[in-house]
């Protein structure tokens, strides 16, 4: 299927590696333009090379910059010829008990993962608009449909964002731009890796064990990989998706057990 984005340019956050390289990949295998941002220079100028090698892609940016920050988004925007499709993404804020967090941390988890998505759906939304397409695609995660407890600060800044787009989505799809979220359950990535080695220092078992256990009791027997959470992204990024908003699709091997 020819998804009709080749040519598009796509802003996707925290590309370097993980679910938004994936998304970057699909993109850029459609033919799109890509900018991706992320921290860490060498990782990031790695995962460009490998966008720039893959069979048709577009012409692929890279910008080192935190994108919780008003600079690192100014440095995003601006190293993007116009913002067709954008990809919200950011690394989840750390596991722990809602006893230790301080102000600061709600705080630096609430800008990272509400507020930055924000600020860069109002930086692009009425241009979109105006040039009567767009797709805004935010990764939040699993857990605002089924909360985590040991992910309180990602529960309450990923849910904040699903409620704001919620009543957003509805008021700019006469214009097709739409806006939904994608709800990751457990993929093979960093963060992943992460939470289970805090999941298992807190429970005294083994990280090997506690990994296959975890892979065992989930429905599809394994973890998600990005390459088909970025085939689902591109599809949403796509032209035959206009008539898509507001919706959390939810990625997960069947993880969640309920109907609605």
């Amino acid at each position: 299927m020819d998804l009709g984005i080749a040519g598009r340019w796509a802003l996707v956050c925290a590309a370097s590696k993980g679910l938004g390289l994936g998304c970057a990949q699909a993109l850029a295998g459609e033919g799109a333009n890509v900018v991706i941002v992320a921290r860490g220079r060498e990782t990031l100028e790695a995962a460009a090379e490998a966008l720039r090698a893959l069979p048709g892609a577009g012409e692929v940016r890279a910008v080192a910059a935190d994108i919780a920050s008003d600079e690192g988004r100014q440095a995003a925007l601006a190293a993007c010829p116009q913002v067709d499709i954008l990809v919200n993404n950011a690394g989840g804020p750390p596991p722990g008990d809602f006893r230790e967090w301080e102000r600061e941390d709600w705080i630096r988890a609430l800008d990272a993962n509400m507020l930055a998505p924000i600020a860069l759906i109002r930086a692009t939304v009425d241009a979109m608009r105006a040039r009567r397409f767009g797709r805004i695609v935010n990764i939040t995660s699993s857990a605002v449909k089924a909360p985590i407890e040991s992910l309180g600060l990602s529960n309450g800044a990923r849910s904040g964002l699903t409620g704001f787009v919620a009543g957003l989505a509805r008021t700019t799809v006469a214009d097709n731009v739409t806006i939904n979220n994608l709800l990751p359950g457990p993929f093979d990535t960093d963060r992943l890796r992460s939470n289970f080695a805090a999941a298992a220092a807190r429970s005294g078992q083994a990280l090997d064990e506690l990994t296959e256990q975890r892979r065992r009791a989930n429905p599809a027997g394994r973890f998600g990989t990005p390459e088909e959470f970025g085939a689902a992204c591109a599809f949403l990024c796509s032209t035959h998706a206009g008539y898509i908003t507001g919706q959390n699709l939810l990625l997960d091997g069947g993880a969640y057990p309920g109907t609605f």
